[in-house]
């Protein structure tokens, strides 16, 4: 059986070109080195270099054997790498609950870097508008958009500040006009809301203003078939300003007066686990830099 120390002194022989060059690459005795190629060749009962005073030059069988140990040492050094990441920690499951749009526009773009930043740790996404249990161990981390935290034990980091605003398509605008006043909108169609989002403070704010003659267009669940339903020109919705900034089809109508936030939660006793650590200190931030402020007034119809 092949000795894996015998095979790195081989494969440093054969880039070096003699046992000297080596013995000085591997920081060790030259005889050191021709002991282990002797060992190696004992091994594999035949020369893998003609050695002599001008150095040390590959036989048809140790070219042939070449590329084979040069792929032991890339899975040598893999393995190597995976244990050192694992004794850091860096390694393993980030459970990761969020929403779907959540997810879609502020999650998975950064997940390239964060890839590129920790290859050993695998993010899984458990998207669900409705709070999965951190305490019961149904996620490890959360993103949640919220008006109030529920008082719990979970540590919580805040990402940003969300602010509000009604928006309507420009398609929807230049057939019905956009309100620019709470008067106004008494007259257009609202995308109505239902389940946990009816009772979100910037969807009860647009019911109330409306009036109870208002019947809404559509009733929606989750805030991504809000935006879908104002993007497909149904009339006009609440929704944050980092969102309703990012499409071009949309136009900003009116501030609402509440304002949420955004939160990176997990539990006290994973907060200082290092893989959960990298996970919150990269996302966060990319996060944040996703707020947008809300618009000084509506534009000119």
């Amino acid at each position: 059986m092949f000795d894996w120390n015998d095979l790195r002194h081989f494969l440093a022989t054969a880039r070096a070109g003699s046992t000297l060059g080596a013995s000085r690459g591997l920081g060790v005795n030259q005889s050191t080195v021709a002991r282990r190629l002797d060992a190696l060749e004992a091994a594999c009962g035949a020369k893998l270099f003609e050695r002599d005073r001008n150095g040390a030059t590959l036989t048809a069988l140790g070219a042939d054997l070449l590329p084979h140990a040069e792929a032991m040492e890339k899975a040598a050094e893999g393995l190597e790498h995976r244990l050192n990441a694992h004794h850091r920690g860096m390694t393993g499951v980030v459970r990761l609950t969020c929403s779907e749009l959540m997810a879609t526009i502020g999650v998975i773009p950064a997940m390239g870097d964060f890839r590129r930043l920790y290859p050993e740790i695998r993010v899984e996404l458990a998207l669900a508008d409705a709070f999965l249990d951190l305490e019961k161990g149904e996620a490890d981390v959360a993103i949640r958009a919220s008006f109030a935290l529920p008082s719990s034990n979970l540590i919580a980091r805040k990402i940003r500040e969300e602010s509000w605003a009604l928006y309507c398509s420009h398609a929807y605008a230049q057939a019905h006009g956009a309100p620019t006043r709470e008067s106004d909108l008494s007259r257009h169609a609202i995308i109505g809301s239902e389940g946990a989002m009816e009772n979100l403070p910037p969807t009860a704010w647009l019911r109330e203003k409306a009036g109870p003659d208002a019947a809404p267009a559509i009733r929606c669940s989750t805030l991504h078939n809000v935006l879908s339903a104002v993007l497909a020109d149904l009339g006009v919705a609440a929704l944050p300003n980092a969102l309703g900034g990012r499409y071009p089809e949309l136009r900003y109508c009116l501030p609402i007066p509440h304002n949420g936030g955004v939160w990176v939660m997990t539990t006290a006793e994973l907060r200082n686990t290092p893989r959960i650590r990298a996970f919150i200190d990269f996302i966060a931030p990319h996060l944040a830099a996703m707020a947008r402020p809300a618009p000084a007034s509506a534009p000119t119809p």
